[in-house]
């Protein structure tokens, strides 16, 4: 639906304001949709149009209801593409509509100029609805429960890639046509003693790209390899917004903000976006808000690189009093801002800016459960330790580092992996299942290497049963 002629001049007006203060973004093209359509895009990832899957279904239902019952309600979505399309929900008010035109403009000159989403397909609309086509094609042919299945199994692996690499075109080998073909399992009694495993495995290349492994090694049919090159194609488009939900939310944020309060709103809607504002950055207890801690800590490096709060002397300054006035009127604010918007994901930006004092402004604190008090309770307000709590949080997206290991199987043809400790036990249960699944494009015994409580141990999957050992 066109948006009409008010808010068509407002869109423009909004955009030249926006390329004003520097914002370099791809063409924004703006749709009006009722809520109905609104949950149906979100369900699909923000696509128009996805390959058919049950999930997608079930997450329309999760939407439609809550917006149903007044518990959430999706105000714009905006697509990484060229041209960036964005929805705006028809209900929305007048105010809504314009601060959601602001927002757009901030997050589509972040998908251009960050440099992690540099390598996605900016022409993922079309390639969505290739893979519709494509995947629809397939059902077809084998049978929607078959692909479907399939699909289900890919889609629970769909983490295990390499998002911090360059992605690599797998070598795919040539398909298989048939049941006998299917290569038989080899050695499946159990794993053989490794004595020599935990020294060399520190020194051997560990394939975190688990996808592109088994696209040229598994023995798949022809349409399997299909299925699971689609998957994995989205993942590493969908990968880099898990790699910088802060920071995107942080700088649509900062510049909604910048441009309403500054360039757009009339005096009388000054209150109306304050609700709605406010209610964006609302934090609940337990939660973090990303569009709160991005546009907080934006403005807070925006502050001390325009008073010179940074560097050796500021760092080195030992009176509380000094440090608290200090101010070089360097103004190198905003630069540096568009700076950190192009170089850095959630993981560095934290990493690299997040302070003390910010910490404490923002009220930061770790938990955990106490078994005494059968609750939740603060464990600590250290700043090096919610500093750690936060990273951890949102290295690889919060998922599991987990890779190959080739050359190390116990036994000829096995799938070895290793994961890669971050201070977090692997959920044994998902584990466990997820192993399955792996055997499933394997079909052939795989095998896990974790730690369990400090110890190192081997669990694996033979296609009949899922065993534990201790590393020796």
């Amino acid at each position: 639906m066109s948006l009409g002629a008010e808010l068509n001049s407002v869109k423009d007006f909004i955009r030249d304001k926006a390329q004003q203060v520097g914002l370099d973004f791809f063409e924004v093209i703006f749709e009006m949709v009722n809520a109905n359509q609104m949950n149906a895009i979100a369900a699909y990832g923000g696509f128009p149009n996805r390959y058919p899957h049950w999930r997608f279904g079930m997450e329309y239902e999760r939407l439609n209801k809550t917006y149903t019952y007044g518990f959430s309600k999706i105000y714009e979505m905006v697509v990484n593409n060229d041209p960036c399309y964005a929805y705006l929900m028809k209900a929305n008010s007048f105010v809504d509509q314009k601060l959601v035109m602001a927002h757009v403009y901030g997050h589509s000159d972040f998908f251009k100029n960050n440099i992690y989403f540099a390598h996605t397909n900016r022409k993922m609309m079309d390639k969505a609805g290739n893979h519709r086509t494509r995947i629809q094609r397939m059902m077809s042919r084998y049978g929607q429960d078959t692909v479907e299945d399939f699909i289900d199994i890919c889609l629970s692996l769909e983490t295990l890639v390499d998002i911090n690499g360059a992605i690599r075109t797998p070598l795919i080998p040539p398909a298989i046509e048939s049941q006998a073909e299917l290569p038989k399992s080899e050695a499946v009694d159990g794993l053989k003693p490794n004595e020599t495993i935990s020294e060399t495995l520190a020194e051997a290349r560990i394939e975190k790209d688990v996808l592109l492994y088994l696209l040229e090694n598994a023995s798949l049919y022809d349409w399997q390899q299909e299925v699971l090159s689609i998957v994995r194609d989205e993942a590493y488009y969908f990968a880099p917004q898990r790699q910088s939900k802060i920071m995107n939310e942080g700088w649509a944020s900062y510049w909604h903000s910048h441009l309403m309060t500054k360039h757009i709103l009339n005096d009388e809607e000054i209150f109306d976006y304050a609700d709605r504002h406010s209610g964006s950055m609302q934090t609940s207890g337990g939660n973090l808000n990303p569009y709160k801690v991005g546009i907080e800590l934006f403005r807070d490096i925006e502050q001390r690189w325009n008073k010179g709060q940074f560097g050796r002397d500021y760092d080195e300054c030992g009176d509380m009093h000094d440090k608290e006035n200090w101010d070089k009127q360097l103004g190198l604010g905003r630069e540096k801002i568009f700076e950190v918007r192009r170089l850095h994901n959630d993981v560095s930006f934290l990493d690299t800016f997040l302070t003390p004092d910010f910490c404490e402004r923002m009220e930061f604190f770790t938990y955990d459960y106490d078994d005494k008090s059968d609750q939740f309770q603060v464990k600590s307000r250290e700043f090096k330790e919610v500093k750690q709590k936060l990273l951890q949080m949102l290295t690889n997206g919060g998922n599991p580092i987990i890779g190959v290991v080739p050359g190390m199987e116990p036994n000829p043809g096995e799938l070895y992996l290793r994961h890669q400790y971050e201070g977090v036990d692997l959920q044994m249960d998902y584990a466990k299942e997820t192993l399955k699944n792996l055997y499933q494009l394997w079909r052939r015994p795989v095998s896990l290497e974790t730690l369990v409580d400090d110890v190192t141990k081997i669990i694996s999957f033979d296609g009949s049963e899922v065993r534990e050992r201790r590393l020796s």
